[in-house]
């Protein structure tokens, strides 16, 4: 399964780190998507990064903020979150499927593992 955690209430301006553990498997090779969703709103892919951490995407709205890295030793994916907008407040978590090539889009088709979640909360 996957766990999230860091989540919290943070001031706009401020910053999170996200974390996503394995357990019962190894990430070595699984490419992680981090989604969000907020209340009313549909989820949204925010980032991807694949097995070996050479190919990494973010949408838009949070590139130049948002930071993904993994250490596959610790079988844990961090997404660093910088200058914390409200328009970020959702429930945030992470999904892996398998893959051992480049390939990682934003998508949530056919992922294998989903966490429940980690809520950030944007606000003053």
């Amino acid at each position: 399964q996957l766990v999230e955690s860091g989540g919290g209430l943070v001031q706009p301006g401020g910053s999170l780190r996200l974390s996503c553990s394995a357990s019962g498997f190894t990430l070595d090779y699984y490419r992680i998507v981090w989604f969000r969703q907020a209340p009313g709103k549909e989820r949204e892919a925010v980032s991807c990064i694949n097995w070996n951490s050479e190919n990494i995407q973010y949408v838009d709205s949070v590139k130049g903020r948002f930071t993904v890295s993994r250490d596959n030793a610790e079988n844990v994916v961090y997404l660093q979150m910088d200058n914390l907008k409200p328009e970020d407040t959702a429930n945030y978590y992470c999904a892996a499927r398998t893959s051992g090539n480049r390939f990682c889009p934003l998508q949530d088709t056919g992922m294998d593992y989903w966490g429940k979640g980690t809520l950030v909360t944007v606000s003053s």
